[in-house]
């Protein structure tokens, strides 16, 4: 984990982050619009440069948020207080590190639950349904293997994966098909994971 933690912060020091557009997820906002998430306590989960925290704090919610890389929060802090937000950036691996428990209404994450392996997503799920308040909201952003194979671009899951993996911690409330917000030519494909605390 010390060369996982090593290798993410060698990408925010070279400036080589694809999957960061510089702007907050059309997906993340969708769900905000059309009130299936109203302003509350919200973590992210490997929020980067902290473009979706930093849209939710604008947005009314009371966010924490956190990265394994130092930069990457380094970063966000500086992002956040061009935007005259308040966000508590953490630096944190959550393998590694417990959440508070029962602490938040929502947490999101985009990207960070498909870069774990085995027993890790397991870890990883347990710990969100631990942090999360009884009726908490989970939404999170997972590469598709539902997709023609390519050979660069976040891991995949397929929708089985995600629903044996989650389940019975969480009731899925939506899974469908969608792309990863992106100037690539041709953004990743991606599956939409919206899940209830059981």
């Amino acid at each position: 984990m010390t060369k996982n933690k090593q290798n993410w912060e060698a990408r925010y020091k070279t400036g080589d982050l694809p999957w960061d557009s510089g702007r907050h997820d059309c997906t993340l906002e969708e769900l905000v619009v059309d009130k299936t998430v109203s302003a509350c306590r919200a973590l992210e989960l490997g929020c980067g440069t902290g473009t979706n925290a930093i849209w939710l704090a604008l947005q009314g919610f009371d966010v924490a948020a956190s990265d394994i890389s130092p930069m990457a929060i380094s970063i966000a802090k500086d992002n956040a207080q061009q935007a005259n937000v308040s966000v508590d950036f953490m630096v944190m691996n959550i393998l590694q590190e417990s959440l508070p428990a029962e602490k938040y209404d929502f947490v999101f994450d985009r990207g960070c639950f498909h870069s774990f392996d085995g027993k890790e997503r397991d870890f990883f799920v347990k710990s969100i349904n631990d942090c999360l308040t009884p009726t908490g909201i989970w939404f999170s952003l997972i590469g598709s293997a539902d997709s023609p194979p390519r050979e660069i671009g976040p891991p995949r899951l397929s929708a089985q994966d995600i629903t044996s993996l989650v389940e019975p911690s969480f009731g899925i409330k939506m899974l469908k098909a969608t792309h990863f917000d992106s100037d690539q030519p041709s953004p990743p494909p991606a599956w939409a994971c919206l899940m209830q605390k059981r």
